[in-house]
């Protein structure tokens, strides 16, 4: 049986060093439709940098499967609401559940924090994000931000408790 786990990490970990470079590596290649020049991830990074994402600001949960560094999501707290940014499940991981399991873990962190729902942009090209949003309840909503890149805008009501998630009988 294969187990996924997720834990907290600050951005300036080797482990989370390596996913947000992945990820951020991804980002450009994808925007831009080709692979990333020299030092375009570099400059991603220091563009949209994460060490907010680390408590008091935020949290970053790194997945394991099986032990193995698989994937990342990261919440910026704001005041009432939670900001999810930098979903990525590495490439053997994908279609596997990590990204349900990185959204159940930080929609439990946002709930502790606090939060009454999670927020995020994302692009039109990252289809697969916004399928996996959709399926997990996030619900497209206007504009919250005016981010360079953000062209779709999500959003998720939590319940209170997790018992509040369960269906009534």
């Amino acid at each position: 049986m294969t187990t996924w786990t997720t834990t907290p990490a600050r951005p300036d970990t080797p482990d989370a060093v390596t996913l947000l470079g992945e990820y951020m590596e991804e980002m450009v290649r994808r925007y831009h439709r080709r692979p990333a020049g020299p030092g375009e991830v570099e400059a991603a990074l220091a563009e949209l940098p994460s060490d907010d994402l680390a408590q008091p600001t935020g949290i970053l949960l790194l997945a394991h499967h099986d032990g193995r560094l698989a994937g990342c999501a990261g919440l910026r707290f704001r005041p009432d609401w939670a900001e999810l940014t930098r979903v990525y499940v590495r490439t053997p991981w994908r279609g596997t559940g990590g990204g349900a399991v990185l959204l159940a873990a930080v929609e439990e962190q946002a709930r502790a924090a606090g939060a009454d729902r999670i927020r995020l942009d994302t692009r039109a090209d990252l289809v697969e994000a916004r399928a996996l949003y959709a399926r997990h309840g996030y619900v497209e909503i206007p504009a919250f931000n005016d981010g360079q890149y953000a062209e779709h805008w999500f959003e998720k009501t939590l319940p209170t408790r997790v018992d509040d998630a369960r269906p009534a009988r």
